[in-house]
């Protein structure tokens, strides 16, 4: 087996597993970021995002399934109006607009996010004070990122971490989002010609980790201690900044 190809397959199944342990729970929306560049190591971008989006619907259904009524549609009801203008404005401007500006801002806010949560709720006097524009701007800068550049994660877990929900209703609720912002996303994927029907078939074999990774995911947010949850977030979180800061323009 050439070379290429043994690490080609062996990147669909990291992927996988990585996609399912991400949607089961086990670091949330951030993880599943990291998905897209790591296949594009091995597959044109076009292509990568056209196997990354029916693998992610695949583990959003098993997902939703494990965490059945444990999200908060408080927040869904806030959040999903602006994601849908959010995706509608990011497939709209795919095709011409750069997005290393929007990884650069992006990259930024969660990096300060990252600083201001770990130097905890009160420094220098501040308290975090919810506001309804809040979980808004968050709803549609993840739907517009998302769409746009696929780093639709932090903002949203931003959000999240300040709601200060319990790890379980934190992953359901980030289900039902990503799940529905993924399927308003397939129909336009699949008008512009990006969904490559044998690609994915040749990677079928690689679908059953899926739910194998949903379960250990779903198994560790049923242990995990909710102040560990939160530095696991809160790492990945920076890892994702240090992604999106330094990532190459296209």
């Amino acid at each position: 087996m050439p070379q290429s190809q043994s690490l080609q397959i062996g990147l669909i199944v990291v992927a996988c597993l990585l996609i399912g342990l991400s949607k089961g729970g086990l670091g949330g929306p951030v993880p599943v970021a990291l998905t897209t560049p790591l296949l594009s190591a091995v597959l044109p971008v076009s292509q990568a995002v056209s196997l990354a989006l029916p693998l992610l619907i695949i583990a959003d259904g098993f997902a939703l399934w494990a965490y059945w009524r444990d999200w908060d549609m408080r927040h869904i009801r806030l959040m999903l109006p602006p994601a849908v203008l959010g995706v509608a404005l990011g497939l709209l401007l795919l095709a011409s607009l750069p997005d290393l500006w929007l990884r650069r801002l992006l990259g930024l806010f969660t990096l300060l996010f990252v600083i201001y949560k770990a130097g905890g709720w009160h420094v220098s006097g501040l308290t975090y004070q919810h506001r309804a524009w809040h979980g808004r701007l968050a709803g549609g800068a993840s739907g517009f990122a998302s769409a746009l550049a696929n780093t639709g994660a932090p903002p949203f877990t931003v959000y999240m971490l300040l709601q200060g929900v319990s790890p379980t209703v934190f992953i359901g609720t980030t289900t039902l989002f990503f799940a529905i912002i993924n399927l308003l996303k397939l129909p336009v994927v699949v008008a512009a010609g990006l969904l490559n029907v044998p690609l994915l078939v040749s990677a079928a074999w690689a679908i059953p980790l899926i739910p194998i990774g949903v379960w250990l995911g779903r198994q560790f947010i049923n242990w995990v201690n909710p102040g560990l949850f939160e530095n696991i977030m809160l790492t990945l979180l920076l890892v994702a900044a240090a992604a999106l800061l330094l990532s190459p323009a296209a």
